[in-house]
């Protein structure tokens, strides 16, 4: 199979979670102008990343949603599975600890770190969480790959040499601050203020041709 793109990975991700609620409804069959309508983009779009993954489905029934989940499954995870961890006990990373717990059976939550006392030893959602300076141990004990920073932006460069000397493999950052990391590491950077900044844009453009 080819290469995808990064965002195709992103929109297969998305379907199957929308797949697996019409399977969870007793919808057997689904169209592409269904799965569009569910994520507000075009038949074409939904048609053409489900070609790259190398299935069809039935001009009469459309796509077979059993079968789709099973094989964006085997694209999307890790055979064995794959752990995480989560870097700073703040509110965001306390509610991604107990909303991420169990959402994925090829992703596990295995640790968390913080440097509050206070936190440290502590279990948030079933997940231990332990001192930033266990980072190197743990990884390697729970053969953790793939991080989520949701520390102070100040200390996210500094965070994420941690994690890669490590042996951290995927970064998902959550912070303001871009960070830099070698290119053996796959890193995805979320800023809520960007994503904030750009709904109000189209909010303020609609209410304009208004």
């Amino acid at each position: 199979m080819k290469k995808l793109p990064d965002k195709t990975v992103e929109r297969l991700s998305q379907y199957r979670r929308s797949l697996l609620n019409c399977l969870a409804n007793g919808k057997k069959y689904i169209f592409s102008h269904e799965i569009a309508n569910l994520h507000h983009i075009t038949p074409v779009q939904v048609r053409r990343d489900i070609m790259l993954i190398g299935y069809t489905g039935t001009l009469r029934k459309g796509y077979d949603i059993k079968d789709l989940i099973d094989l964006i499954g085997e694209i999307i995870d890790s055979e064995t599975g794959q752990n995480v961890a989560i870097i700073g006990l703040g509110n965001l990373g306390r509610a991604l600890v107990t909303y991420l717990s169990g959402k994925r059976s090829k992703l596990m939550i295995k640790a968390s770190f913080d440097i509050n006392p206070e936190k440290v030893d502590r279990v948030y959602g079933g997940v231990k969480c332990y001192h930033i300076d266990k980072i190197d141990d743990i990884v390697k004990n729970e053969n953790i790959s793939i991080a989520i920073i949701t520390t102070p932006a100040e200390e996210t460069q500094k965070i994420s040499e941690m994690l890669v000397k490590a042996g951290i493999k995927g970064i998902l950052n959550y912070t303001p601050k871009a960070i830099n990391v070698p290119d053996h590491v796959y890193l995805e950077e979320y800023d809520m203020i960007t994503s904030l900044e750009k709904v109000a844009f189209f909010v303020k453009k609609n209410s304009l041709s208004d």
